[in-house]
């Protein structure tokens, strides 16, 4: 039996004919559970998302970092990137994350969201359509939003996009978004940050507004 509460543990979850590993760390009286979704070549140990999940955690919401690739994939992926942009099959792994979570005696219950990075965002706001109303919130970092296309119209989840100022390219990619999508919506520009938010401040300022956004948005199920 799983037993996180004021914990973390390592997690092996299902997903059709692989299994994924991911971390999961909920803190005692957690209301919500923040699902990561990485970009291209990135992990659950990605440093970044792993800085933004501290925050939303201090904030007193669980966090669900995992790996969208097995191991075999990654390798695979770094020869060719054949999959990086394979938004369906990283829609299709959030959601079998999203159901694990979901069936877990500690987790059931809890309010859901999705924090997505680069084309992880992209699988987020996919999988935040198919999942409607049980998905309570979605945060972009530095994201492609417009990879989701056709599914940004379905998404009901409140949603912010969070786009470094200087990061000028996916700027107007997440403008184009940010018109698609009819549920309520923030767009966020992160003052001198580039595509990675490596400049002084930047990381940080994401991690208290996705933290701000999901105390706003998770609250406690009935």
């Amino acid at each position: 039996m799983l037993r996180v509460r004021g914990h973390s543990a390592e997690v092996l979850i299902p997903n059709g004919e692989v299994n994924l590993l991911g971390q999961l760390c909920l803190p005692e009286a957690a209301p919500g559970l923040v699902l990561f979704a990485h970009g291209s070549g990135s992990s659950r140990h990605s440093p970044r998302n792993q800085a933004v999940a501290q925050v939303i955690r201090a904030a007193g919401i669980g966090t669900l970092l995992f790996d969208l690739l097995t191991r075999e994939e990654e390798a695979s992926e770094a020869r060719t990137r054949h999959l990086r942009f394979d938004i369906g099959l990283l829609a299709h792994r959030l959601l079998g994350a999203t159901q694990w979570i979901q069936h877990q005696a500690v987790t059931q219950g809890l309010s859901l969201g999705y924090f997505g990075a680069s084309t992880g965002a992209a699988a987020a706001l996919v999988a935040a359509a198919e999942k409607g109303t049980t998905v309570k919130a979605v945060v972009s970092r530095g994201g492609r939003p417009d990879l989701a296309g056709a599914a940004l119209a379905q998404v009901t989840a409140p949603t912010l996009l969070l786009v470094g100022a200087r990061d000028e390219l996916v700027l107007r990619l997440n403008e184009e978004a940010f018109a698609n999508l009819h549920c309520q919506k923030q767009l966020t520009l992160i003052p001198g940050a580039t595509h990675l938010f490596e400049e002084p401040g930047t990381l940080e300022e994401v991690a208290r507004l996705a933290a701000h956004w999901f105390q706003k948005h998770l609250p406690c199920n009935d």
